[in-house]
């Protein structure tokens, strides 16, 4: 299905990579990639038209840190998105490395974890992922880290700018194996929050539409103990629900797909649940024939795709990304020129420096629509779920607000539409409950809609 175009990457060296993240970070309307560099540079690399070049701000490179995790969210409602980079130089517990939590004030950067105010807040444990949640739907994001070692953090700005650690208050307690996160509404309403254990069972934290959050992964059958998870994204489940798959590094991968009661069977069939080397599991509909892909982003072993047909799911060429000498650690997804079909980036790292790697799917003259909701103070309204009627079906997706593993996808819910070139509606419903409903919009473009 790929065809690789990594030649499009302006100064692609081999290096340590890990992370990878999509946001409008220089304010300009137009996404870009943020690579996290493991030892080297973090980059952030933009689409001038023709390729991708580097744009990254010498404060934000950083080099010389140990860079595995990133996020991005609009931690103070100005309607501009923060940069969290989660630093590691322990497998687990306390470590050295502090972590970074950028802010842009104009043209200039300022870390915001460096102000003496927020010193006594910051991160102290060997963080695995990171990601961003609204949980009381106000339009503020508070940064949530998965800690392995350590407490789960929650940090949100709290008055005259100070950064809080909120976890403790809203229940966001539990054993310190945590390795991937997923903050999205997974159980309807306001977003949950999934977290994939190294060790003992996954977490699940159910908001109950305060803020506050109900451990009940065992209950609604995620528990899953002792298997060692890695990546994790949502799944449009065709039935108005969203299922989850999650890969496991030590035992079989699983598509957990939600019944009508809100529990989760696993009905991954043998050949997805095989168990590989996974890092990033990334969903997404990579040949707009509207129906959604999942990509295993391996390390040290080919990569797999695996696409519904005939209403099975089936292993799929994944064509120049099946990358089998590659050491996959990170991968995103977003349309980077604004042709309407996504582009796949692949980070590598860990065992050895090798370049980043990008592709694109084999064009297939499809229709598509993408969505692209904004909070009241136009930043990206991550976590945000939309609802696309076209042709008799309905498909779902919600805003990506940290996913795979260490990374997070383009704050855009993209559509594939197949031959079909009509909309009937589109739906959009923000963290805070509030929906909006657009009828008949055209095919073929990107809507970008703010909070009403």
């Amino acid at each position: 299905m790929f065809i690789e175009c990594s030649n499009l990457i302006s100064g692609n060296v081999p290096a340590l990579h890990y992370g990878v993240a999509v946001a409008d970070l220089d304010g300009d309307g137009q996404d870009e990639i943020i690579v996290a560099g493991y030892g080297g540079p973090n980059r952030l690399l933009k689409w001038d038209g023709h390729r991708l070049v580097d744009i990254t701000d010498p404060l934000i490179a950083d080099q010389g840190r140990r860079a595995v995790g990133l996020a991005c969210g609009d931690l103070d409602g100005d309607g501009r998105e923060e940069l969290y980079i989660l630093n590691n130089d322990n497998h687990s517990g306390p470590k050295q490395v502090s972590d970074r939590l950028f802010a842009c004030f104009g043209q200039r950067w300022i870390d915001l974890l460096a102000l003496p105010e927020n010193f006594a807040a910051a991160n102290r444990f060997a963080g695995r992922s990171v990601g961003v949640i609204d949980r009381m739907g106000s339009g503020r994001y508070g940064f949530i880290v998965a800690n392995h070692g350590g407490p789960l953090r929650l940090y949100e700005m709290g008055a005259r700018g100070r950064l809080q650690d909120m976890a403790d208050d809203c229940g966001l307690d539990g054993p310190g194996a945590g390795r991937s996160l997923l903050a999205a509404p997974l159980l309807g309403g306001r977003p949950d929050i999934f977290i994939g254990m190294e060790a003992g069972a996954n977490l699940l934290f159910r908001n109950d539409g305060s803020g506050h959050f109900l451990e009940m992964a065992e209950a609604l059958g995620l528990a899953d103990p002792a298997q060692a998870a890695r990546g994790v994204a949502l799944l449009d489940g065709e039935d108005g629900r969203f299922d989850l798959v999650l890969a496991n590094w030590q035992g079989r991968h699983r598509l957990y797909q939600q019944g009508g009661g809100g529990g989760f069977a696993d009905v991954a069939p043998p050949e997805m649940a095989q168990t590989s080397r996974t890092r990033t599991v990334i969903v997404a509909d990579f040949d707009n024939d509207g129906y959604e892909e999942i990509f295993f982003n391996n390390l040290g072993q080919p990569n797999r795709l695996f696409g519904w047909r005939d209403q099975r799911w089936v292993l799929l060429d994944a064509g120049d990304a099946t990358l089998p000498q590659g050491l996959g650690t990170g991968a995103a997804v977003a349309d980077l020129d604004g042709d309407g079909q996504l582009e796949l980036l692949v980070a590598h790292g860990e065992q050895a420096a090798q370049p980043l790697s990008l592709f694109i799917a084999e064009p297939r003259g499809h229709h598509w629509l993408r969505v692209r909701p904004l909070t009241q103070a136009g930043a990206p309204a991550r976590g945000a779920l939309v609802r696309l009627w076209s042709g008799g079906r309905q498909q779902m997706r919600s805003i990506c607000a940290g996913s795979g593993y260490l990374c997070q996808m383009e704050p855009v819910a993209h559509f594939g539409l197949g031959a079909t070139h009509q909309v009937d509606q589109v739906e959009i419903i923000w963290p805070d409950g509030t929906s909006l409903r657009l009828d008949r919009p055209q095919s073929c473009q990107t809507l970008t809609i703010r909070h009403p």
